[in-house]
């Protein structure tokens, strides 16, 4: 991934506000190190920072054809780009081995068509100054996965800025929107445009799709394979619950597929590298070292003390840009690790995220009160996975130019998955199945027969072992280590007194903090980013209270947690 800043249609000289897009465009820099750029035409400016993962000694960006009638700044991977150049009549005029350059090309060919055609995460804004005039199209992903705001300033509401960040656009700014995912902004249209229009988008619509446990396994395998795309080292977040396991086995699989293909055979060198962390003796440190084992990966378990952590949320808090906190919790770990992760070469990962919003693996989905309202949750939670786990993975590894990559949240995988029967979904005591994410966990169980693995794979043996496939859920904050927010809620009793608390609809009348906790990360982040804008965009996320459930985000709150489930 990398950083996007761009600027449309801007009110004065361009040329003399080049320096001070260059200046902005910078505070983006930890999302890519390796180069910038920066290119101009009419009064519209576009600037990238670049971290390079697929045609390292080219693609430097912006993109530009035509001497500049056709600019492009990406923020992503598109993992079909082959497939895409084959369909192009010119093929001839590339200029570098990126991934990403073809969104360009086809886009002269096909116009805004392009953007339903890319499979992949992605944010970019385009520049088209042909027949005389100017337009901008900017686009996200379907999901969300790669980040992306949009902002104005009043004084000149006919100027447009693009960032991958906000703090790129906050001192400029006094209204910035997290752009939409699956939408793109054309400038002609003046709006957001949904094109992501999938039939399982509809929350009230209830699937009855019976399951394709062997679909659904190979579908996944084959979103592993598409991201294990890269000309750098790259491993595995590996917490050894089910997500970050699964995709450890997939990949460890493939990669030895690919090497012995390949003919390298210093299992030394080509073991793939998988990472954890967590306070010592924590859960997932314990249950990663063997998954790690059973996997044989070259495994690496980081450590982290409570004051360490502490010490780093301010700066959390500045990159994630939110004060949310289950965001927060996790993402601190998480940030912690990514420049652990950094500094041993690697510069790419594949993550678990998104499993628990598509299968409704968070315990407090054993409180669901029937099917529909369980099937509606999980598309409400992947419709909004951009204001959260899909926040916190990019961002908290970005901060350090890792780049993430989530097979869970791959399109065609989401086809299968959304559009299963709740019933074979649904969790808890009074749902056909008693533990959460089973349909994934069958697909992957060569002991389930409706599971219909090939013999070539039973060869292969098991991905995972009985006891680690049906390992219970622990969230990643939970996970790396109980005390981890116990201690976070000690530091906001010991900081916020009851006094200042109870002050707290006065100090922040809108989206006031319901806890200590919560208004110290508010706190903070009203300093980091004094621009009231900068709150347009946060999300807070509190569980199903309505439901019966805690009211704190912690899977370790719910009643359900540590229960013997059968």
């Amino acid at each position: 991934m990398c950083g996007i800043f761009g600027v449309y249609n801007y009110w004065g000289d361009i040329e003399a506000f080049r320096t001070r897009a260059v200046e902005l465009s910078f505070r983006q820099r930890h999302r890519g190190p390796d180069y910038s750029g920066c290119i101009s035409k009419g009064n519209s400016i576009l600037c990238h920072e670049r971290l390079t993962i697929v045609g390292i000694t080219s693609g430097a960006q912006p993109f530009e054809i035509d001497d500049h009638e056709i600019i492009l700044s990406v923020n992503g991977e598109i993992y079909n780009h082959v497939a895409l150049e084959e369909t192009l009549k010119d093929k001839s005029q590339f200029k570098s081995k990126s991934d990403c350059e073809v969104i360009m090309h086809l886009y002269k060919e096909i116009g805004n068509d392009v953007i339903g055609k890319l499979d992949g995460m992605f944010s970019f804004m385009l520049l088209d100054s042909r027949n005389g005039k100017q337009k901008m199209l900017a686009a996200r992903d379907p999901i969300g996965i790669t980040t992306l705001y949009l902002g104005r300033n009043s004084q000149h509401p006919e100027t447009v800025f693009i960032a991958s960040e906000l703090k790129a656009l906050c001192d400029e700014c006094d209204s910035i929107v997290e752009f939409p995912n699956g939408h793109y902004y054309d400038s002609d249209v003046g709006e957001f445009v949904r094109y992501f229009n999938p039939d399982w988008w509809d929350g009230s619509r209830i699937p009855k799709n019976t399951p394709d446990y062997k679909l659904l396994r190979e579908t996944l395998v084959k979103a592993v394979q598409k991201r294990m795309m890269s000309d750098v080292p790259f491993g595995v977040f590996l917490s050894g619950g089910l997500d970050s396991s699964l995709i450890a086995s997939i990949t460890a699989r493939e990669l030895e597929k690919k090497n012995k293909l390949l003919g390298n055979t210093n299992s030394s060198e080509t073991r793939l590298k998988s990472f954890s962390i967590g306070l010592p003796g924590a859960p997932d440190l314990i249950a990663a070292k063997s998954v790690a084992d059973a996997l044989n990966t070259d495994h690496t378990g980081f450590t982290y003390t409570v004051q360490e952590g502490i010490d780093a949320v301010p700066h959390v808090i500045y990159h994630l840009e939110t004060y949310d906190v289950t965001t927060i919790r996790a993402s601190t770990p998480m940030f912690l690790l990514s420049r652990l992760v950094k500094a041993t070469g690697v510069k790419m990962v594949l993550s678990g995220e998104g499993s628990d919003e598509v299968f409704g693996g968070y315990l407090y989905f054993h409180y669901a009160p029937n099917d529909e309202q369980f099937h509606s949750e999980t598309v409400s939670r992947v419709q909004n996975l951009h204001t959260s786990d899909c926040l916190r993975a990019n961002k908290s590894t970005m901060a350090w130019g890792l780049e993430a990559r989530v097979p869970f949240l791959d399109r065609d995988f989401l086809q299968i998955a959304m559009n299963v029967d709740p019933k074979y979904k649904r969790c808890g005591e009074h749902a056909q199945v008693k533990m959460e994410k089973a349909l994934i966990r069958r697909a992957f169980d060569v002991e389930f027969e409706g599971a219909n693995f090939t013999e070539q794979e039973l060869a292969e043996g098991p991905y995972l072992s009985h006891d680690i496939l049906w390992r219970q859920k622990e969230q990643f904050s939970d996970g790396v280590g109980y005390s981890w927010i116990d201690s976070l809620k000690a530091r906001a009793e010991s900081r916020i007194s009851d006094e200042v608390f109870a002050k707290r609809f006065e100090v922040f009348p809108i989206d006031t903090p319901d806890t200590k906790e919560a208004y110290m990360y508010r706190e903070m982040f009203e300093k980091i980013f004094p621009n009231p804008a900068c709150k347009e965009s946060v999300v807070r996320w509190i569980p199903r209270t309505d439901w019966g459930v805690s009211s704190d985000p912690s899977g370790r709150s719910q009643a359900v947690h540590e229960k013997t489930i059968v």
